[in-house]
């Protein structure tokens, strides 16, 4: 996920970044399809669900990197980094809670903050606002998430790297999820001051 910038906005649409995020996009489906190959009675991939994860991490942080160092900074990625991060929480989540690695009220948690913003963003584009960019909280939070679904992934199995996964997956899942929360609710108060401050009446 990007930081907000002051750098020039590009409409290019094939830029590195981009690319890179679109790659991440198309890794979403593989990895949900590789994590819950276990459930369907299929073989134990998941050291490929956790390459393609890692790969998603790297990307991630490469795209923003690069777009800063190469003014690649776009309206097409501004929307594809935010989406795949996105869809790469809720699919991991999905597959991880189906597998029985996640609970269920963490989950919950989690989706309920999703839920929370996409309200927020329908207020914002009800009154004529684009969403507010994403600040650094928001990016650490994710990024505490994108290291614990892994470390909990590789937790479901024997020995001690399982276990020490589990330790240093909860950890990063207990974190990230209040970061995830603490900036959720600094978006809700950015949102609510920047309605009331143009339409008082705004409900």
């Amino acid at each position: 996920m990007e930081v907000q910038e002051t750098r020039i906005q590009t409409d290019r649409v094939l830029t590195i970044p981009n690319i890179l995020s679109m790659a991440r996009l198309v890794g979403v489906p593989v990895f949900l399809w590789l994590v819950l190959s276990p459930v369907f009675d299929g073989p134990d991939l998941d050291g490929w669900a956790l390459l393609v994860l890692a790969a998603s991490g790297v990307s991630d942080y490469l795209d923003g990197k690069l777009a800063r160092r190469w003014n690649q900074i776009s309206a097409l990625g501004r929307v594809l980094d935010p989406a795949a991060d996105r869809l790469y929480i809720l699919s991991t989540l999905v597959g991880l809670t189906w597998r029985d690695i996640l609970p269920l009220w963490l989950t919950g948690l989690l989706l309920a903050r999703e839920l929370t913003l996409l309200v927020m963003v329908w207020r914002l584009d009800r009154h004529g606002y684009a969403p507010p960019q994403v600040n650094f909280l928001g990016k650490a939070a994710t990024f505490n998430l994108m290291y614990a679904f892994p470390l909990l992934l590789l937790s479901d199995g024997s020995g001690w790297v399982a276990s020490l996964a589990a330790i240093f997956g909860w950890a990063f899942a207990g974190w990230g999820t209040g970061l995830y929360w603490w900036a959720g609710i600094l978006y809700v108060v950015q949102v609510r001051r920047l309605l009331k401050a143009d339409h008082p009446t705004a409900d």
